[in-house]
C-alpha cells in the first residue's frame, strides 16, 4: 500500500472532490484527502494526502497560496465569478494600466474579507451557499486574510465588447481570490468577478511538479511524508536508537529534543516514525501526535 503527498493539476470543471474520487480508484484506496478546496472554475495545483499521507493534511493546509486570476471589469454576479448570474454595469471610462496596478497595490497587508455567498463556510450550523439556494438572508462572516505579494501581469484587454485584466498575488490560508476580486472592484468603482483562477503554488507545492489527470497511475511516485513536511515547514528531523524506537511506535510520552512544536523521528533504517509534538501539560515532555506504522510507510 503507496502512502505519501501527490501534487496533482485539477482541471477546469472538475470539483476537488471529484479528483479525489479519481485518485482513490487509481490507488485502491479511501483514504484520500486533500489539502484546500479548488472551485469547479478554478484549475491548477491541489495537494493530495494519499494513505498515511493524510495524517500531515492539516500540518499541509497552513501554507500560503500563489494564484493567476483573470479578472472581467464591468460585470457583477451572485457567485461573484462567470459561473454566477451576470449583472451587467456600464463602465464610464477604460481603466488604466497605472490606475489598476495602484489599487492592486492598495492591499498589500492584512484586512478584513467578507466570505463569499456561495462557499461552504458555517454559519449557524447551515452552509453559507445553502442560504443562498433557498434564498434566506443571512450575515456574511468577515475573517483576517493577508495578501504578501499582489501585481498587474500585462495590459487590460479589450475583446468582444469585455474588459479584462489578469494578476497574480500570494495570500495567506482562508483568502477568497472571488472575495478579493469583489473588493478590488469596489475600490476601482466599479464590480469585477473572477472569469478564471489557476492555482500556481500551495506552500513550496508548485505547478512544475502537478500531475495530469491522465499521467496518473499506481506506478508514479508519492512524495515521501517526511519530505513533504520538510518542504512545508522547518521540523527538526531526529534518528533514534532501536530502544527508542520502540517506545515511539507504542506512542509513548517522552522527554522533548527538539526545539518548536513539532519534530519528526527517523529510525536507524531512515524510515518513518511519528511526528511528535510539544506536551501541553509539561513543555519538557513531548507526546506523539501521529505515528506511522511500518507497513505503512512502503
Amino acid at each position: 500500500m503507496k502512502s505519501g503527498i501527490l501534487v496533482v493539476y485539477k482541471p477546469k470543471d472538475m470539483t476537488s472532490r471529484q479528483v479525489v474520487d479519481s485518485v482513490g480508484k487509481i490507488f485502491h484506496t479511501k483514504k484520500v484527502g486533500h489539502t484546500g478546496t479548488l472551485d469547479p472554475l478554478a484549475q491548477g495545483v491541489l495537494v493530495l494526502g494519499i494513505n498515511q499521507g493524510t495524517k500531515i493534511i492539516e500540518l499541509l493546509m497552513s501554507s500560503e497560496k500563489e494564484y493567476i486570476a483573470d479578472v472581467v471589469i464591468g460585470q457583477d454576479s451572485d457567485t461573484l465569478d462567470v459561473t454566477g448570474s451576470i449583472l451587467p454595469y456600464e463602465l464610464d471610462h477604460l481603466y488604466s494600466k497605472m490606475e489598476i496596478s495602484q489599487v492592486l497595490d492598495s492591499f498589500l497587508g492584512t484586512y478584513d474579507q467578507e466570505v463569499p455567498l456561495y462557499s461552504a463556510v458555517h454559519v449557524d450550523g447551515q452552509r453559507l451557499y445553502e442560504y443562498a439556494r433557498k434564498a434566506q438572508s443571512v450575515v456574511l462572516p468577515s475573517r483576517k486574510v493577508t495578501i504578501r505579494e499582489i501585481e498587474l501581469l500585462g495590459d487590460v484587454q479589450q475583446k468582444d465588447g469585455e474588459v479584462t485584466f489578469q494578476f497574480r498575488v500570494v495570500v495567506s490560508k482562508g483568502t477568497y481570490i472571488r472575495s478579493l476580486i469583489r473588493d478590488i472592484g469596489r475600490k476601482l468603482g466599479c464590480p469585477c468577478i473572477m472569469k478564471d483562477l489557476l492555482r500556481t503554488k500551495q506552500g513550496n507545492f508548485s505547478i512544475e511538479q502537478a500531475y495530469r489527470m491522465e499521467q496518473l497511475s499506481l506506478d508514479i511516485n508519492l512524495i515521501k511524508i517526511e519530505d513533504a513536511l520538510q518542504m512545508t515547514c522547518e521540523y527538526d528531523t531526529i534518528v533514534v536508537s532501536s530502544e527508542l524506537e520502540r517506545k515511539i511506535r507504542n506512542g509513548a510520552v517522552l522527554p522533548k529534543n527538539f526545539c518548536g512544536r513539532y519534530a519528526i523521528f527517523l529510525n536507524q533504517q531512515q524510515e518513518f516514525l511519528a511526528i511528535y509534538q510539544t506536551y501541553s501539560k509539561n513543555e519538557e515532555l513531548m507526546k506523539p501526535w501521529k505515528v506511522f506504522y511500518k507497513e505503512d510507510t512502503r
